[in-house]
């Protein structure tokens, strides 16, 4: 703020008036019960200067979780409850739990194997056999004996693992108590700026919900880590018996059920659309051919001599030597008809992706009732794991290269389609009404305004969609595809560390090198 005479003056953050009686209303009316206590504490926590806690509710501490949930502090609720449950696990283990059980167990079943060795030995009749046999059970009877020992070192440190859990909630129970205040402070001021989506006061149905989960969840973990006896129900799902309740008799499972159907409705619509589903891959393997012939059919000098300057002409001198040293690195190590394999691969799925992705990326930009309809199908596209994916891409299109690109596009389409809609999305309102006032058609407007204008995003979708259809070059050889991608799986499968090495570094060049031409074509673009 400024004086009489102009000059700037700081004013003091003790110096601020603060209406006490306005601040205590809106805190009794936040908390609810208990208001003056914490009236109090909150005024503690406001004139606090320094970082340690300078208030301590006993309640907090006394009740834990329960507190935190009785006030809606479920973030609160949630860790504490956690790491009391480990507390009170160490508690149960050292008080009524057998730390040496699994060491007993292990040494019973080796000294029944001893016991048997014995037995052998008194039928045996050579005398090399008895021998043998006495040694056998000798050894394992030693093997026995050290276990026990380790399982009676155990059951002496009972009170130390007790003692422990003792400490930890006392400690956690103390933390608790130490910042609870501060903790319900901070509630408060998220209350104070937004009451609508801020929880107040002590609420019953809070509490109650917090006594169920304490409940539910404590004593269940506490008695599975402590307690040495085993509850089916609790040890694994009972499946077979929920099958048999829904399916109405115990033959099969749920799983096998559904599997079959699912199968079974595969196979029919793969046959029925067989012609469908072969039309679309000699599409792709049409794109794939013409790029193969390409980089593969033609000489290699003049390949790298392309992609050299076409390097230089898009992104300058320094990705073009680049280039031509990840080149030279597939080419010196024998990559490079596979190399350029992958780069067909990649190229077909990329060029794909964008032809089919832009325009529907342009349509879901200006119809949002669109959009809001597919956005789920893009989770999914994105979401799902490649590897649950490639089955039906075989149940539909079979093995091979051209099913293996219409899984990369499955995985690679949905970041240009989203991109391109939020840069459609972004063109201002006010540009698109000057153009039409100046009589721009729609498509014009499209042409000449919108699409200009959206460029950056639709380039960084087109990027993205490089880079994700690369990382599905070794999963896509798990269905027969080839390139780099085949060179890794089978370093994978003979645990050949140097040539697994040495291809993944020619994918990460060759991605490298896609990438900086591209961003380098678009920033000269944007330039010019």
């Amino acid at each position: 703020m400024t004086d009489t005479t102009g000059e700037l003056k700081v004013t003091a953050a003790s110096d601020i008036e603060v209406d006490r009686d306005e601040l205590d209303a809106s805190i009794n009316q936040f908390v609810g019960p208990s208001g003056s206590y914490y009236t109090a504490a909150f005024h503690k926590i406001h004139e606090a200067t320094g970082l340690l806690p300078n208030t301590f509710n006993i309640w907090a501490a006394v009740l834990g979780p329960l507190w935190s949930a009785s006030r809606a502090i479920w973030g609160m609720f949630w860790g504490f409850l956690i790491l009391e449950i480990i507390a009170w696990v160490q508690i149960g283990r050292g008080a009524w739990g057998d730390p040496g059980a699994e060491f007993v167990e292990r040494a019973q079943g080796q000294q029944n194997r001893a016991d048997e060795f014995m037995q052998r030995a008194a039928e045996a009749t050579e005398a090399s056999d008895v021998e043998r046999f006495e040694r056998l059970a000798e050894n394992i009877g030693k093997a026995a004996q050290t276990n026990l020992d380790r399982a009676a070192a155990a059951q002496a440190e009972a009170f130390g693992i007790m003692l422990t859990g003792l400490l930890l909630l006392l400690a956690f129970k103390l933390v608790q108590g130490f910042y609870a205040d501060r903790v319900y402070e901070r509630q408060y001021s998220r209350w104070r700026i937004d009451p609508a989506s801020t929880e107040s006061g002590r609420s019953t149905r809070n509490t109650v919900l917090g006594i169920v989960l304490v409940a539910a969840i404590g004593p269940l973990i506490v008695y599975k880590f402590t307690v040495n006896a085993s509850l089916a129900m609790l040890d694994a799902f009972p499946e077979q018996q929920a099958s048999a309740m829904i399916l109405g008799h115990s033959d099969t499972t749920l799983f096998a059920t559904v599997a079959n159907w699912m199968e079974a409705r595969i196979d029919a619509a793969a046959i029925a659309g067989g012609d469908v589903f072969d039309g679309i891959v000699a599409g792709v393997r049409s794109v794939l051919d013409a790029l193969t012939i390409a980089l593969i059919g033609s000489p290699w000098p003049v390949v790298m001599l392309v992609i050299c300057v076409t390097a230089w002409r898009a992104a300058g001198p320094r990705v073009a030597i680049f280039t031509a040293a990840a080149l030279a690195y597939t080419a010196l190590l024998g990559y490079w008809e596979i190399a350029m394999e992958t780069v067909a691969l990649v190229g077909a799925a990329v060029l794909l992706c964008v032809v089919i992705g832009i325009p529907l990326g342009i349509w879901f930009g200006k119809s949002m009732r669109a959009y809001k309809t597919a956005e789920p199908v893009l989770d999914l596209m994105q979401t799902l794991p490649a590897f649950v994916y490639l089955i039906p891409i075989i149940a539909f299109f079979g093995t091979g290269n051209p099913p293996g690109i219409l899984a990369t596009i499955i995985f690679g389409m949905p970041p240009v389609i989203r991109l391109t809609a939020l840069g459609m999305r972004g063109v201002p309102e006010s540009i698109k009404e000057a153009a039409v006032a100046f009589g721009a058609s729609r498509w014009q407007l499209l042409k000449d305004v919108e699409i200009p204008l959206a460029l950056p995003s639709i380039m960084t979708g087109v990027n993205q969609t490089i880079l994700m259809c690369l990382s599905m070059v070794v999963i896509i050889s798990l269905i027969g595809g080839g390139g780099l991608g085949k060179e890794i799986l089978e370093a994978l499968q003979y645990a050949a560390k140097g040539p697994g090495l040495l291809g993944g570094f020619a994918i990460l060049f060759l991605a490298m090198v896609m990438d900086r031409i591209v961003q380098g074509a678009f920033r000269r673009a944007d330039q010019d």
